[in-house]
């Protein structure tokens, strides 16, 4: 049974390419793999590998300036859910577009998961998922508001669009592990919104932490490795990805009429020309060669988006 980290942290860092080798050469050696982003912003990513290992890379990134507080959300996986470890450079730890937010000046108020409950469902509240369309698509909270968008460079335009929608209420904001809302809610404070809130650890720690007989999530959680989804428990869910557009599908969804195994599913199918499909036939016939050879291929491979 392999551990899987997910991390994030905002801090100042002045030279965030120093920082790179020594911790992807660490991640090697203690044959962690996955990906962590570093920017002048802080750090953020998903790792798997042995326990002692996580716990190597872990101790190595408190070390780094600003990191000494860090928090992390472990859970497990029965296979390695990444083919290899990047460390990669960024602009930003998680991409808003926004230069003036900053979620180290001010976010808005963490709520523990067990509180969630009692904040979504009061009348004077706005619940809005800060997720992207295809990770809602296959589970949210009861009630929330999806906004549609396709990346969260997407989010200010939306609530510059939509924010007379919300006057006079408070808004609680979700996403995923917790990083988005950081930004999200700094950016919503910078409009004016007085009273934001967003829940601590995301969903992540909300299903981890909170019985599923007394939950108000509804689905699966899209998790950014090769498992695609977690529910409650973070137990992992169903779901595949379709290999030509990267969403989450369903086991059943392969007996559709437009799935072609690395090529269309039902929700690209019309999506792609000719051209693109056979390309992602010859790619399909390179995997087949590559398992014939032994060589594993993953599902995913972490993405910048969480």
């Amino acid at each position: 049974m392999l551990t899987v980290c997910a991390l994030y942290h905002f801090t100042r860092f002045e030279d965030p390419a120093a920082l790179r080798a020594p911790l992807l050469e660490l991640c090697r050696a203690e044959a962690v793999t996955g990906t962590l982003l570093l920017a002048r912003e802080g750090i953020n990513g998903t790792i798997a590998g042995p326990r002692a290992g996580i716990d190597a890379v872990l101790a190595h990134i408190r070390g780094l300036p600003g990191c000494a507080d860090i928090t992390w959300k472990l859970s497990t996986a029965e296979q390695r859910p990444f083919a290899r470890m990047k460390v990669r450079l960024k602009r930003e730890i998680v991409t808003m577009g926004v230069p003036d937010v900053d979620p180290r000046a001010r976010t808005g108020h963490y709520v523990k998961p067990a509180d969630w409950n009692a904040l979504i469902t009061a009348p004077d509240v706005a619940v809005i998922d800060t997720r992207n369309s295809y990770e809602t698509a296959i589970g949210t909270f009861e009630g929330a508001i999806d906004p549609g968008t396709e990346s969260f460079r997407d989010f200010p335009a939306w609530w510059d669009a939509n924010k007379h929608r919300f006057a006079n209420q408070r808004v609680a904001m979700f996403c995923t592990g917790g990083i988005r809302c950081e930004k999200s809610t700094n950016y919503l404070l910078s409009q004016g919104v007085e009273e934001v809130y967003h829940l601590e650890g995301g969903i992540l720690k909300y299903l981890e932490e909170v019985p599923e007989q007394d939950s108000t999530w509804q689905g699966d959680c899209f998790v950014f490795d090769g498992r695609v989804s977690v529910g409650h428990g973070l137990r992992e869910g169903p779901h595949e990805l379709c290999h030509a557009c990267r969403r989450p599908i369903l086991p059943q969804d392969r007996s559709r009429p437009e799935f072609e195994d690395g090529v269309a599913c039902h929700l690209c199918a019309d999506e792609t020309t000719e051209d693109d499909k056979e390309r992602f036939r010859e790619r399909a016939r390179q995997i087949a060669l590559a398992r014939a050879r032994g060589e594993r291929h993953l599902h995913a491979d972490v993405t910048d988006t969480e």
